[in-house]
Parts: structure tokens; C-alpha cells; sequence
């Protein structure tokens, strides 16, 4: 029997397809507290950046997929500045294996945002007065194999927390 008359349940299997549609900045924002004063402060402020990233299923074949990253600037206790953004995208995955959805999602996905989210936040951080903070490159395949080994199976995404000084 050739191809063209292959019955339909012997029809080759879907090819799996990535693609992204849209990617959007869904949140943001910046907190300056003590201004004016902290633009006089000249002690260089310890920096705490969280990472995180999360997926959501809202319709067959799409897919959510956000980084969020809060940036905090201190000198002691007091704030200087605490900068949030949660960059996000809408992937259509099809025809991708159940075994394959969690690394796409926890892996490839938050790799496509994240030079999206340092540009934001770097941005942000900029325009507030500020000298601009640029997040280090980071390896979600690492993060999402530690956080598989450490976690519950059911999570789609690592939970990433970096500090700086």
C-alpha cells in the first residue's frame, strides 16, 4: 500500500510545531520610596534578584509562559529602589509528546522571554534615575533539572532566586 492510501489510522504521526506569537511585557512596575533622597546616597546598594517563571494552558495548543523578575536595591535596611517585571509570551506548541511539554515549557520557552525581561527591567531601572542593572545570562535548562530533582512533578517552571552584590 503506498502513502496516499494508507488508511487513516496509519496516517504518520503529527510533526511537533513551536511557535511563538506574541511576546508582551504583562506587568511592571517600579518603586522609588525614599525619592529625592536616595539620587544622594553615594554608597554602591547590595542588589536581590529574584527570578521566577510560570506556564499556563488557557486554550488548546497555547500556552503562556512568563519571567518574572524582582530586583530590589537596599543600603542597609533601607530601599533605595524594587523593580518588578513579568515579561511573558503566548506559545502555540502542537503535536508535542506529554514527556516533552514540561522542558519546553520550563526550559525552551523562559530562554526565548528572558533577553526580553533583562531589556525591561534594565530599561525601567534606567529611566527611574538609576544606573541600569543588567541581570546576568541565566541556563533554565540547569534551573529546570535542579528544581525536577528538588520539586513536586506537577510544576511547570523553576522558581529562580540569585543574590548580588
Amino acid at each position: 500500500m503506498t502513502e496516499a492510501q494508507q488508511p487513516p489510522s496509519q496516517q504518520p504521526p503529527q510533526q511537533a510545531t513551536f511557535q511563538i506569537e506574541k511576546v508582551y511585557v504583562k506587568d511592571m512596575s517600579l518603586e522609588i520610596p525614599h525619592a529625592p533622597k536616595v539620587f544622594l546616597e553615594q554608597v554602591q546598594p547590595q542588589l536581590e534578584v529574584q527570578i521566577n517563571t510560570g506556564a499556563e494552558n488557557f486554550a488548546e495548543s497555547y500556552y503562556e509562559v512568563t519571567v518574572t523578575a524582582t530586583v530590589t536595591a537596599r543600603i542597609g535596611e533601607r530601599t533605595l529602589f524594587l523593580a518588578e517585571a513579568r515579561q511573558a509570551a503566548l506559545f502555540a506548541l502542537r503535536g508535542v509528546p506529554a514527556e516533552e511539554l514540561g522542558p519546553l515549557l520550563g526550559i525552551a520557552c523562559p530562554t526565548v522571554i528572558y533577553p526580553y525581561l533583562r531589556e525591561t527591567i534594565s530599561d525601567m531601572i534606567s529611566r527611574g534615575g538609576f544606573p541600569p542593572v543588567i541581570l546576568a545570562p541565566l541556563s533554565f535548562e540547569a534551573l529546570y533539572l535542579q528544581q525536577q530533582q528538588n520539586a513536586a512533578p506537577t510544576q511547570l517552571g523553576p522558581r529562580i532566586e540569585v543574590a548580588r552584590n
